[in-house]
């Protein structure tokens, strides 16, 4: 795909990284830093397909030659060029079509939110040769573990077919305060998210939320010390993907993650960072699905992070300390 001058008509061919795509989703990535309306305006009037007009629905076709008229973007995103470091995660498993790699807790996964970039754009930086590498899925930010992208348009489509339908199987591991008692429990309590006054993305369980589905299994629980309740290890397998699910639903249970700063136990936190947990204790620790291409059998496993593993050995040696 050829470049574009900002300052003079372009004309930019389709390849395969682009292919199939809405044009108004390729004009808004391509034009970064141009109002959604101006960008609708220019489709409306002088934007040609093969040199014809097309409306904001049409999807791309390789070969497909697009003119752009000349933009004007605004000073302000002409010089706000930030510094991106190339950076390489983890890699789980990498072929032609998909790339999953172990995210670091504390990275978020794209920029944004006061967050002037994450993984995607790092691996973008790291990868200049990549035509094409976008995110099949999120994680939170505090949130370490197996996080999936894809290397080909036909294979984003196919894996958010895949999750959409539910054909995915996502577990994560979270230590939490207390002695969970269920070897096995279904959550489904429905989730609404809002806005605090200091404009912070929250949710909380609600009536009229979204239907939420969370099967969480005891993995190994460790009895009360002499300050506080014990702690249990669940997996949490998701049935549905609504934001921060887990968490709350733990949280709302009375059983918050350890370490969780947004909807945890904020005084246990601080002597838990004391103890040497200086983070959240949530981990994607795996993910099943068909191969969105060949649909062979993938099973995915990103090992835990060294700072939870050296966690729950200090938390064996306590419980055998006190035996």
């Amino acid at each position: 795909m050829n470049g574009l001058s900002k300052g003079s008509v372009s004309f930019v061919e389709i390849d395969e990284s682009c292919e199939s795509q809405r044009i108004d989703n390729f004009l808004f990535k391509y034009l970064k830093g141009v109002p959604k309306s101006h960008v609708y305006r220019i489709l409306r009037g002088e934007v040609r397909v093969n040199k014809k007009r097309v409306d904001q629905t049409y999807r791309l076709q390789l070969g497909d030659l697009l003119r752009i008229p000349p933009i004007r973007v605004a000073e302000k995103h002409e010089l706000a060029e930030v510094h991106i470091p190339a950076v390489e995660f983890p890699i789980v498993y990498e072929d032609d079509a998909i790339l999953a790699v172990n995210k670091p807790a504390g990275v978020a996964v794209h920029g944004g939110s006061g967050v002037s970039f994450g993984v995607i754009e790092q691996l973008r930086r790291a990868r200049p040769q990549a035509k094409f590498l976008e995110l099949v899925h999120r994680l939170d930010r505090e949130t370490s573990g197996v996080l999936l992208l894809a290397k080909k348009r036909s294979a984003l489509t196919a894996m958010h077919e895949i999750m959409r339908e539910g054909n995915s199987d996502k577990r994560y591991f979270a230590l939490v305060l207390g002695q969970w008692k269920n070897a096995k429990q279904h959550v489904k309590l429905p989730l609404h998210k809002f806005d605090t006054p200091q404009g912070e993305k929250r949710v909380m369980v609600r009536e009229d939320g979204q239907a939420s589905h969370t099967i969480f299994t005891l993995q190994k629980s460790w009895a009360p010390q002499h300050d506080g309740a014990g702690f249990s290890l669940l997996e949490a397998q998701l049935k549905t993907g609504r934001t921060h699910q887990i968490r709350v639903h733990l949280s709302h249970l009375g059983f918050p993650i350890a370490g969780d700063d947004k909807y945890g136990d904020f005084a246990r936190n601080k002597e838990l960072m004391k103890q040497g947990l200086k983070r959240m204790f949530l981990h994607a620790h795996s993910i099943a699905f068909a191969h969105p291409l060949t649909g062979e059998p993938m099973h995915l496993v990103a090992p835990l992070a060294k700072e939870l593993d050296g966690f729950i050995a200090r938390l064996d040696a306590w419980a055998s300390s006190s035996r």
